[in-house]
């Protein structure tokens, strides 16, 4: 069953001069290095939809179909990127590999969500572009997949086309469940119904990976993990959560819309959560919490982490308040 309010518990609180004047509440899981659950928030057993936290199973499933990614590029496949210039040269270089250009993405124009970006572009009278979408470094990894095998481009977001369905079954194995629904997630990828539990298996078992397992599907999600831990700017942008906790833990981080998180520490422990009102603002830092209170990050580096996050509540121009963890 979905997650139902009777199955959360408060997650999050947002303070404004010491007055507790909203709440998040949700589910959440932690998950030890060897996969017992350490620790369990509301109902973990729930299904949602992990929307962009299941790029990094989207990204894996393309290098195991063949595609040729690595580096920034493989990187940029698991992204849910702010559409800087940066971000917009990698995707680029994506598709030229591809032997397409952007017209072939299939995710809607956007507008970058970096707002420097955004500004110049605006000043320059541009209009929204698919490139620009934080979803179109997944969809060229897509397209290099098609053509790396000779599949049709033109239909690749159907559900029934190879990439997709090598998606599905890439998705079930790690998560070990059968997807429970299919939805359409905002940028027209097919987006599969899981468990929180079986979303935290799935993220645990690629952010763990090495690239010297004797496995294949283990070396490739090592070399996704690596690329991302070694180029932290793509996975979202400057300044942006999910890219300010690899920096400064090291630790393997993928925001979802609709309040979805997973991160994986160093050791292995892996969190994995879902805020019930959909409002991400406080995701990063409940799951940062939570491994520290497993024991896997040092509550010094999580403090001085979190104090980068955009955790501040305002009044009359300064800060007030703070969003903060319920536990």
């Amino acid at each position: 069953m979905p997650l139902t309010s009777a199955a959360s518990v408060d997650l999050a609180l947002v303070e404004r001069n010491g007055f507790v004047e909203s709440r998040h509440s949700g589910a959440a899981i932690v998950l030890a290095p060897d996969g017992t659950v350490a620790d369990r928030l509301g109902d973990a057993s729930a299904t949602i939809l992990p929307r962009s936290s299941m790029k990094p199973l989207q990204a894996l499933a393309c290098l195991t179909a063949g595609a040729p990614l690595d580096g920034e590029r493989l990187a940029l496949a698991t992204a849910s990127h702010s559409g800087t210039d940066r971000h917009v040269a990698v995707v680029r270089d994506i598709l030229t590999a591809a032997g397409l250009g952007e017209e072939a993405l299939g995710c809607p124009p956007a507008w970058p969500s970096d707002t420097a970006t955004r500004d110049e572009l605006v000043r320059d009278r541009a209009e929204p572009a698919r490139i620009r979408m934080n979803c179109s470094g997944k969809h060229a990894a897509m397209l290099l997949t098609c053509t790396t095998n000779g599949w049709d481009t033109g239909g690749y977001l159907d559900p029934a086309h190879p990439i997709q369905t090598h998606i599905r079954e890439l998705v079930e194995r790690l998560t070990g469940e059968k997807s429970a629904a299919m939805a359409v997630d905002g940028c027209g990828a097919p987006v599969y119904a899981m468990t929180l539990t079986g979303l935290a298996r799935a993220i645990q078992r690629v952010g763990t990976s090495s690239e010297r397992s004797p496995f294949a599907l283990h070396r490739s999600a090592g070399a996704l993990v690596g690329a991302v831990r070694q180029n932290p700017w793509t996975i979202d942008g400057p300044g942006r959560p999910d890219t300010i906790m690899i920096e400064r833990l090291g630790v393997f981080a993928k925001a979802g819309a609709e309040g979805v998180q997973v991160v994986v520490a160093p050791d292995g422990t892996t969190v994995a959560l879902k805020i019930l009102d959909g409002s991400g603002r406080a995701a990063s830092a409940v799951a940062l919490r939570l491994l520290e209170r497993a024991g896997a990050l040092a509550a010094a580096d999580v403090a001085e982490t979190m104090s980068h996050l955009p955790l501040s509540v305002s009044g009359g121009g300064r800060d007030v308040g703070v969003i903060r963890p319920a536990f």
